[in-house]
């Protein structure tokens, strides 16, 4: 067993190191360029799907608004017409209610009914919680003028609502105080786990899926897989849109921009949940990856090591080493997408140990929990009605 555990020890500090490079000779925000388009100006339509509302949801989505760009709309939809989202995007622009259901996934409702009204030859989708620069749009159009592009993604880094909340919205009921603990918790997963995997996969394999953050299609390309409509019963849906663009022909590509994802979690309990969300997700379509993912966390090897070995002088040693690592990818993270927050250099441990127990969680079991809405997850990704949440 202990052989095992140096193994997967190993392979986890190979990654790290590998991770670490990805990060280091990723392009700073400054250095990606304004982007842009140098051909034609196409209309976009940036679609909003809503649901609830979280602090700072305003300063969200008046970011979408504000854009150096000279001709696009910005069109919002939730799916039920007590939504509290819907008087702060009111304040923005009209609300779409999207009163007809093709599927589980709600989110998916919502930018059906848009895509019936959208007006652009390019439709950029982007989740509630992210906020944007003024340079946003033509750094996601760019791409598009290669005519073999069907869809635009982007990266995405973590943040945390300063306090107090500088949202219109009083923070909702039954939050416990510590939110923004969590909330932080949940940037530093973001940024240190989900981030730099993906710079690893994009060093390894073509593009083939598409990220919440963003997820710009153009409209013969969504219309060859059948509009948003073929995404409406599926858990992942920017995963099945990459997916379906590539076996139609198109090209998925990458943005020159990161895109700001303002963390908000309430409590420990909220957070759990959508981070197992997120894990049964990946699990669900990328299985043999995520089986092999538990190879890029250290925590539950040196743990392992450390055991086995009954804190042999060696093994410690070899644990001082692994943790001056993980040190390392925090601060290189900092560094790169220059968070301004103070480092949390001790609650590395209490982060990777939870990154490790929604690990092992996510393998009992399909159901996964969505806002206030609980839905069983088939083997394909389709998603199932189950209880509401009480």
């Amino acid at each position: 067993m202990l052989i095992v555990a140096l193994a997967g020890l190993c392979a986890s500090i190979v990654y790290t190191i590998f991770a670490v490079i990805r990060l280091v000779t990723f392009p700073p925000p400054a250095e990606r360029g304004e982007g842009g388009p140098k051909g034609r100006v196409r209309g976009v339509t940036i679609a909003k799907p809503l649901c609830g509302a979280e602090p700072e949801l305003l300063e969200n989505l008046r970011s979408f608004r504000e854009q150096d760009y000279p001709d696009f709309e910005v069109l919002f939809a939730v799916g039920d017409p007590n939504d509290e989202a819907l008087p702060v995007a009111g304040q923005l622009g009209e609300v779409i209610v999207a009163a007809r259901a093709e599927g589980g996934n709600r989110k998916v409702n919502s930018l059906i009914a848009i895509e019936e009204r959208a007006k652009g030859e390019i439709i950029v989708v982007a989740d509630s919680d992210m906020r944007v620069g003024p340079d946003y749009l033509r750094s996601i159009v760019a791409p598009f003028e290669d005519e073999r592009v069907g869809a635009v993604t982007c990266l995405y880094v973590g943040t945390t609502p300063h306090p107090p909340l500088r949202g219109t919205l009083p923070a909702p009921r039954g939050t416990s105080g510590v939110e923004p603990l969590v909330s932080r918790l949940g940037a530093m997963y973001i940024n240190e786990s989900f981030l730099p995997s993906v710079l690893v996969a994009l060093a390894l394999q073509p593009l083939d899926f598409c990220l919440g953050a963003t997820m710009a299609v153009r409209r013969p390309a969504l219309d060859s897989i059948g509009g948003f409509s073929s995404l409406a019963g599926y858990l992942a849906d920017d995963y099945m849109l990459g997916q379906r663009m590539r076996a139609a022909g198109w090209e998925v590509r990458l943005a020159p921009y990161v895109v700001e994802n303002v963390v908000w979690e309430p409590s420990f309990g909220d957070l759990f949940l959508h981070e197992l969300r997120w894990a049964r997700t990946i699990r669900t379509v990328r299985p043999i990856g995520y089986s092999f993912s538990i190879l890029t966390m250290m925590f539950p090897w040196v743990v392992a090591v450390l055991l086995l070995s009954r804190f042999s002088r060696p093994a410690l040693w070899m644990a001082a080493a692994t943790l001056g690592l993980r040190l390392l990818l925090h601060l290189t993270v900092r560094w790169k997408l220059r968070l301004a927050r103070p480092a949390a250099v001790w609650w590395i441990p209490l982060r990777d140990a939870l990154t490790f127990v929604v690990y092992a969680a996510s393998h009992f079991g399909r159901s996964v929990q969505w806002k206030e809405a609980r839905f069983k997850v088939s083997t394909d990704g389709q998603l199932h009605a189950g209880r509401a949440r009480p």
